[in-house]
């Protein structure tokens, strides 16, 4: 499992199994119906992981040590928060304003943040870690992914599936501090947890410090 060569590559337990939970502490989803959140990046202690990510030195040829944290998603499976992914690739960036260019499309807006969907020369350039708080084996709705499609640029949803079904996919289990480093373009999907688990993962992403047509990130740390 190779960053460059597959999308993503696993760092095996980068933090130890107290300070998981003690990340974990901090999250707290008051909709039983959700799964996920988008707006950690602004915390002080979520702020304070980013900048220890980036610096570690079992990640430097991952994360460029000028590159800035722009968002940390966490995602939850359990019991209470079951759900799937279909196959993807992650376009969107969240960003301060509206700009108007004609390279620019798929605006949003998710949890009061404004998204667009990035050029690809950008996207090429981000990284995600996704830390495992927990263990996560094959019954607990691990990430899948077809690895090397994110040479591939952005990838069509026909095409996308195609892709998995003729691809060779790689399911990526992890234990509790473990890092999954890889790429948005890398081509991704995850199923339903079957066993009575809890999969929460703290998904941090690391982009270019400057963007193209007059851009700006919504946050940086």
């Amino acid at each position: 499992m190779n960053l460059a060569h597959d999308g993503v590559e696993l760092v095996a337990a980068l933090l130890s199994r107290d300070a998981c939970a003690a990340a974990a502490a901090q999250v707290a989803l008051g909709d039983p119906a959700r799964g996920g959140t988008r707006c950690l990046l602004g915390q002080p202690w979520c702020a304070d992981l980013a900048r220890q990510l980036r610096s570690h030195a079992a990640l430097a040829g991952m994360v460029p040590a000028d590159a800035p944290a722009i968002a940390c998603n966490y995602f939850e499976k359990s019991s209470d928060r079951n759900w799937l992914v279909p196959i993807h690739q992650d376009l969107s960036i969240p960003v301060a304003a509206r700009v108007t260019a004609p390279a620019l499309r798929g605006w949003s807006e998710k949890e009061g943040m404004l998204f667009v969907q990035a050029p690809p020369a950008v996207l090429a350039q981000m990284v995600a870690l996704r830390l495992h708080l927990d263990d996560c084996g094959p019954d607990d709705g691990p990430l899948r992914v077809v690895p090397g499609s994110h040479l591939r640029g952005i990838i069509c949803a026909s095409d996308a599936v195609a892709a998995r079904t003729a691809g060779q996919e790689m399911v990526c289990t992890a234990q509790a501090g473990d890092v999954l480093a890889m790429r948005p373009l890398v081509l991704h999907a995850s199923s339903k947890g079957t066993g009575g688990s809890r999969r929460r993962v703290l998904h941090m992403v690391f982009g270019p410090r400057v963007l193209p047509h007059g851009l700006q990130w919504a946050l940086t740390v």
